[in-house]
């Protein structure tokens, strides 16, 4: 082996014994990269789902009525059929047309007349008796204070508007008497009852005294109050009735196939 064999033969083993060392150390490590923290969310319970359906609106029931009006006037008809009653007539213009809707319903009314207006107008009180209608006695000149009055004065008032009814139709029967605005006293009670007349009030008003109530609204608003017995409030006289005229066609017809329509007295 010559000289430099040799030397080429150590630089090998050289080479080798020094890979041999890099091999045999561990290599160095990385520390690992630390997790990411994450933030602790505090779960809420669920809520419950909020309505959505509309409420609806709280309706008083409407108070009740009884059988018997003020100071024990007559409220009801005593049976299942209600009665139509007039008030402040008569009247030129409406009573007529009222008696024509009536007689083509063949339905029997009651009118409470007042007496001023009987004397002007005796010959539609003829007709109102003559058709077959009751008559009350609804004051002299329909004085709304005078249930306050003195038993003297209402007695006269009274008497004084029977007769001239009897005037109009001699031998009429005149069984009831109205107050006007159901002002009702015990002095007016005691007078009538003493004449022979019982006090009449009413079941169901349909306000068709007030100017802003609609034909519609007067429909309505029977319909809705009547119940069996009512006896209703209507008017023919005291102003303009056309609203009244208007809606008795269809509240006639309407009563009469739910109730029946019976004549008071």
């Amino acid at each position: 082996m010559t000289r430099r064999t040799v030397l080429a033969a150590g630089l090998v083993l050289l080479v080798l014994i020094s890979a041999g060392c890099a091999n045999g150390e561990p290599a160095p490590t990385r520390s690992p990269l630390p997790y990411p923290t994450i933030p602790q969310v505090t779960a809420t319970p669920p809520t419950a789902p909020t309505s959505t359906a509309p409420t609806k609106p709280s309706r008083k029931k409407p108070a009740p009525r009884g059988t018997a009006g003020p100071l024990n006037t007559q409220r009801l008809t005593g049976g299942r059929a209600v009665a139509l009653t007039f008030d402040d007539g008569p009247h030129p213009q409406w009573t007529p047309k009222l008696l024509d809707q009536l007689r083509r319903a063949r339905v029997r009314a009651t009118f409470c007349v007042v007496g001023v207006k009987v004397r002007k107008y005796p010959a539609l009180v003829r007709r109102i008796a003559r058709e077959g209608h009751s008559l009350c006695n609804h004051s002299w000149q329909h004085d709304l204070k005078l249930g306050s009055r003195k038993a003297d004065q209402i007695r006269a008032d009274l008497s004084r508007t029977n007769q001239e009814i009897r005037r109009a139709v001699p031998g009429a029967e005149i069984r009831y008497y109205r107050q006007p605005g159901g002002r009702w006293t015990p002095s007016v009670v005691a007078v009538a009852r003493s004449l022979g007349m019982r006090s009449l009030h009413w079941d169901v008003d349909p306000t068709d005294w007030d100017k802003k109530t609609t034909t519609p609204q007067i429909r309505g608003r029977i319909a809705q109050q009547a119940r069996p017995g009512s006896i209703v409030l209507l008017h023919d006289g005291g102003g303009d009735r056309s609203r009244t005229i208007g809606a008795c066609p269809q509240v006639i017809s309407s009563l009469k196939r739910k109730y029946g329509i019976t004549r008071l007295g």
